[in-house]
């Protein structure tokens, strides 16, 4: 009986948080995204470990998931990696070496490969982390970056304003495709579209990628180490390269998912466009041969959920000229 219910848990899929600022505890996250002062019991718990019950209830399905603490990479085992569709890490931007501190993650990322990557601070900072420090590590790693409380807000005049904070969070955890995922009635033909277009990578992740030369968690001091190996690996950019472009764009289309495949009414409309701005918005980082291979999937991507013919936009290819 125990031998069944342990692995009945381990198919539950995990969102792993972690924070790398000692100030900031990942309990603190968990407490701002299920929206309570007190956390709920955790199902589990392993010394610093623990995994806390979230049902993702929306309107287009449900999804059990858990909420699992993992204070640093010596504290991951099978278990979590097997069940790990989202990481959430949170770092202290106020310090210059904030960035730094996240790479025993980068490995452990790479080989698990999960479908939502988002990078958290309180705000970026001038005098520690900026922006575009920020914006640059999120655009190598494949992250989001989300900041709880940002010194701009979005235009209240826009008509599309930008999510931030915590809602962004949830609004991204709410767009991915869990495998426990439970569709409600009517809103099934729409996102089933999408599901099959992430659905090759969700169950292949890093398909096309070398397996690492070493199972073993990397030290801290490596670091300078890889920096100086850079020019080594020159060779491996253009891969690099892509691997960035298909995290922007699963997370893209799994976001999508949930926008085609409700019902046509005003709100749904208005909530494509914003995700459409946002896109746009984000894909304008990257660099212009980047930038054609984005727009080209995610384009192909929502024609095939709208119910277009895969036929008509088969000769597109980012190595056209417009």
């Amino acid at each position: 009986m125990s031998d069944t219910e342990e692995n009945t848990e381990m198919i539950i899929p995990c969102v792993l948080i972690t924070s790398c600022d000692s100030g900031f505890k990942e309990e603190e996250l968990i407490k701002q995204i299920l929206v309570t002062k007190y956390l709920p019991e955790p199902t589990k718990r392993e010394e610093t470990v623990a995994w806390y019950p979230w049902t993702i209830n929306n309107k287009y399905y449900t999804a059990d998931v858990r909420l699992c603490v993992v204070p640093s990479t010596f504290q991951m085992s099978s278990e979590i990696a097997q069940s790990m569709q989202a990481f959430i890490a949170y770092f202290d931007s106020t310090v210059k070496d904030g960035l730094e501190k996240l790479h025993p993650w980068i490995s452990v990322v790479e080989d698990i490969a999960p479908e939502v990557l988002i990078l958290v601070c309180d705000r970026v900072c001038e005098s520690g982390v900026t922006r575009h420090e920020a914006q640059q590590w999120c655009l190598t790693h494949g992250f989001e970056l989300v900041e709880l409380n940002p010194q701009e807000l979005p235009d209240e005049d826009d008509d599309f304003p930008e999510s931030t904070g915590v809602k962004r969070i949830v609004q991204a955890l709410n767009a991915n495709v869990w495998s426990s995922v439970e569709m409600k009635d009517g809103h099934n033909q729409g996102f089933g579209l999408m599901s099959s277009l992430v659905a090759s990578r969700h169950n292949n992740p890093r398909s096309c990628q070398d397996p690492p030369q070493s199972s073993s968690l990397p030290e801290e001091g490596e670091l300078v180490h890889e920096e100086a190996n850079h020019t080594e690996r020159s060779t491996n950019s253009d891969t690099q390269e892509n691997t960035v472009v298909d995290a922007m764009t699963d997370l893209d289309i799994q976001e999508l998912a949930n926008l085609t495949a409700g019902d046509a009414d005003v709100d749904n409309f208005e909530r494509l466009f914003t995700k459409l701005k946002e896109m746009k918005d984000k894909a304008s980082s990257l660099p212009h041969e980047q930038r054609k291979v984005h727009a080209e999937k995610v384009a192909k991507a929502f024609w095939m959920a709208i119910g277009g013919d895969e036929d008509e936009i088969d000769g597109l290819s980012s190595g056209e000229e417009s």
